[in-house]
């Protein structure tokens, strides 16, 4: 291979990596394996990609790099023979409430010329399809198909006049200088009360006119209804406390729009049909049905749209995205969902060339749907593409053309090339990877017997059909399906609400909105580690505190400085007084034990279990983050940075000495590497055994073959799902089900 087939790396030291050298043949699909946190995407996203994107983003003039992204230069002596790259991730698809699937994956776009073109009768050119064009869209919603609506007349009071302080709202009450211009306006009996006002009389409180949109009869008096609108509703809360505004959103509730119904558009450009169909009815149909009719579509003037839609809707059937429509939300689809979506995006293009980059794809897939995927990279691979794959499932780890494995464990243990060849070489290697992928997990052929069952009946949320299920106690069940069954419509939409005083969500979302929170803060053994600080060195606990005495007095423990700019994104630059430390210099004066508090938070939690011996309270939440598999996570890690696996796993940290409960946990094995798939599931074991339930909703065959009951969603996706297929035993579920999930398991056995 000729030196410039390769990705030549020398003397790469970011983050854990360990001084190492590495060549990546181009043109392959290479896949990186290790557990979590060994240093596969230091090397892959933090050195390849962010390098490749750096130096991309240097070829600009210096007005579009200001407005890019800034990656900052990976610590390695050299890298070679980079190409572009694209990374196709996990994270979800942002936007906002005009952001569909359509019109992420330009489809909607397709389908808008379609409908200009050969749609009957005429309405326009293709903006009048958008429901984001003032052409197109429906003049109530603009466009949204929702309408935001304030229940005023839940805060006035039916037993009270307005001398009386019959409104129950901040401006209003008796003394107030609104109360007051109402008052002396006296458009309305001010000794009367509510639940005897004539309707007149309640429009003029409500609206200052004797009809809803009417004249206004006092420049004083703009109605209270219209006042919370022009505050709630667009959002002029300037002048309000944060907390009021906290309160009244409450009052604020979202309805379909009573002139679309939801549709987004006007009545004119809804006129419009094609194949019978106007542009919102197709968009509402899952795509397996979209291509039906498409297909019979054979005027020549729309030949080509309609071979670029059927491509485009083929390649996301193929992916396992089927039961997706053109209408769905962007923000609604999970991680996997987007990632798929993306990929189908990017199979559309003519580049070649390109060095593409996937974080573990298979994230949210049935066994069924992950072949088809991998049979998108290796198309991806055959036109002239390099292909790099962060992974832990055996399906996609079997494909690769190499195999790079980093280990041999986590954070400060890892970070070293361990074995670098083929699937099969791996297998032999010795290794925890190629351990785990000849390891064999037998079926459970002892399940426990279930105590008792909680029962749902008739549950009807998105595409379930009227299902009625008992969902068993004191066991571990495994809820499985393929993508879009139902499973997650089941437990979390229905079951975990329905039980919500008795249930534990322990899912993959973020934890805190804001960027303070840390494992140590989460858990609650901050405090803890302070007071012994403080005991310790005979100060205040508080200045250990980067939210409080401790912060540095130039960025207020952020670490950084953001300079809000007014037409252009926030710049946030790393604050000069702290170095991003965040803590003052007083605080960084103290030590104990040899540390500073600074250093004591860049601990990973393995270490700190040690650090802190004769701690038992600090070592209780040390101890719970090692079992869950995150001894590698330092104590002050923002929780912002860490996977949706990751998340999940601290939340359940929290809960791992209670008794009774019901936990519900949506695919824990995401971003495990198969000797912690093993770890996590004892773990669950230990849970159940201390006199708990446990529900994992989960794709993992390695999972299912150890539950205790199986609930299995389908019999596929979408339209073509929301059923109950099976219940019982793996050991029943293999000798008597004919289900997708059945039929997977057998072939794994």
């Amino acid at each position: 291979m000729a030196h410039q087939d390769k990705i030549m790396i020398q003397g790469l030291r970011q983050n854990n990596l360990k001084n190492i050298s590495l060549e990546i043949p181009k043109e392959k699909i290479v896949v990186f394996t290790g557990v979590s946190g060994s240093g596969k995407s230091s090397i892959v996203f933090d050195t390849i990609a962010a390098e490749s994107q750096r130096q991309m983003n240097e070829t600009y003039s210096a007005w579009i790099r200001g407005r890019l992204p800034k990656y900052e230069k990976p610590k390695v002596d050299k890298i070679e023979n980079l190409s572009a790259s694209v990374i196709v991730d996990q994270s979800r698809l942002g936007g906002n409430a005009r952001s569909t699937v359509g019109t992420i994956s330009d489809m909607y776009a397709s389908l808008r010329l379609l409908f200009s073109r050969i749609g009957e009768p005429y309405v326009g050119t293709a903006s009048y399809f958008s429901f984001n064009d003032p052409n197109g869209m429906c003049p109530e919603c603009s466009g949204i198909g929702k309408v935001m609506t304030v229940d005023v007349e839940s805060r006035l009071d039916p037993e009270k006049t307005w001398n009386e302080g019959m409104a129950d709202l901040p401006a209003f009450h008796p003394g107030n200088w609104y109360w007051k211009q109402y008052a002396e306006a006296a458009i309305f009996p001010l000794d009367k009360k509510w639940k005897d006002f004539t309707q007149t009389e309640r429009n003029r409180l409500l609206y200052g006119a004797d009809n809803p949109g009417g004249q206004r009869l006092s420049k004083k008096v703009e109605g209270v209804s219209n006042y919370l609108n022009k505050m709630l509703i667009n959002r002029d809360t300037s002048n309000l406390k944060e907390a009021s505004v906290k309160r009244l959103m409450t009052l604020v509730s979202e309805r379909e729009c009573p002139c679309c119904h939801g549709k987004r558009l006007n009545e004119k450009t809804l006129s419009c049909k094609v194949a019978g169909y106007n542009i919102n009815e197709l968009c509402e149909m899952e795509f397996s049905r979209l291509v039906e009719v498409l297909k019979t579509i054979h005027d020549p003037r729309a030949a080509t749209i309609v071979d670029t839609l059927v491509s485009s809707l083929t390649r996301m059937i193929d992916i396992g995205l089927p039961y997706l429509s053109m209408n769905r939300e962007s923000s609604t689809l999970s991680g996997g969902e987007a990632q798929r979506l993306k990929l189908v995006r990017y199979m559309g293009s003519s580049l070649t060339g390109l060095t593409y980059i996937f974080d573990e794809p298979s994230t949210g897939m049935h066994p069924r749907d992950v072949y088809r995927m991998t049979n998108l990279l290796k198309d991806l691979r055959d036109r002239g593409n390099t292909v790099l794959v962060v992974e832990h499932d055996r399906d996609v780890i079997s494909i690769a053309d190499e195999v790079i494995d980093v280990g041999p464990l986590a954070g400060r243990d890892g970070g070293e090339i361990l074995f670098q060849g083929s699937y099969e070489a791996l297998l032999s290697s010795g290794t925890l990877t190629g351990n785990a992928m000849k390891q064999k997990q037998t079926i459970r052929e002892n399940p426990r017997i279930p105590k008792e069952f909680l029962p749902i009946r008739g549950a009807c949320v998105h595409n379930l059909k009227n299902v009625s299920v008992d969902i068993p106690l004191g066991v571990l069940t495994v809820v499985t399906g393929v993508a879009g069954s139902g499973k997650s419509s089941l437990i979390r939409d229905v079951f975990a609400k329905q039980y919500a005083d008795r249930v534990i969500l322990v899912d993959q979302s973020p934890i805190t909105a804001t960027g303070r929170s840390t494992p140590a803060t989460f858990l609650g053994f901050f405090d803890a580690i302070r007071k012994e600080m403080g005991a310790q060195c005979h100060t205040d606990p508080a200045i250990f505190s980067f939210n409080s005495k401790g912060a540095c007095p130039v960025c207020g423990g952020r670490g950084v400085i953001v300079t809000e700019l007014v037409f252009m994104d926030p710049v946030v630059t790393q604050c000069e007084s702290c170095g991003g430390r965040r803590y003052s210099r007083e605080a960084l004066s103290y030590t104990y034990r040899g540390k500073t508090i600074e250093e004591i938070l860049a601990l990973p939690a393995k270490e700190a279990f040690e650090f802190f011996a004769g701690c038992p309270k600090i070592q209780k939440y040390l101890r719970a983050l090692i079992t869950v598999g995150l001894g590698y996570l330092s104590l002050g890690q923002p929780t912002s940075t860490l996977s949706g696996g990751e998340r999940q796993r601290l939340k359940l940290a929290k809960y791992l000495d209670e008794k009774g409960n019901i936990y519900v946990l949506d695919e824990p094995t995401t971003g495990l590497h198969g000797a912690d798939v093993r770890r996590i599931m004892a773990l669950l074991e230990s849970i159940v055994d201390k006199g708990n339930t446990v529900i994992v909703i989960e794709h993992n065959t390695d999972v299912m073959k150890q539950a205790d009951y199986i609930i299995d969603i389908g019999p596929d996706g979408g339209s073509s799902g929301g059923q109950v297929v099976f219940t019982g035993t793996v050991r029943e579920m293999l000798e008597n089900s004919d289900g997708i999930t059945a039929e997977y398991l057998r072939k794994d056995k």
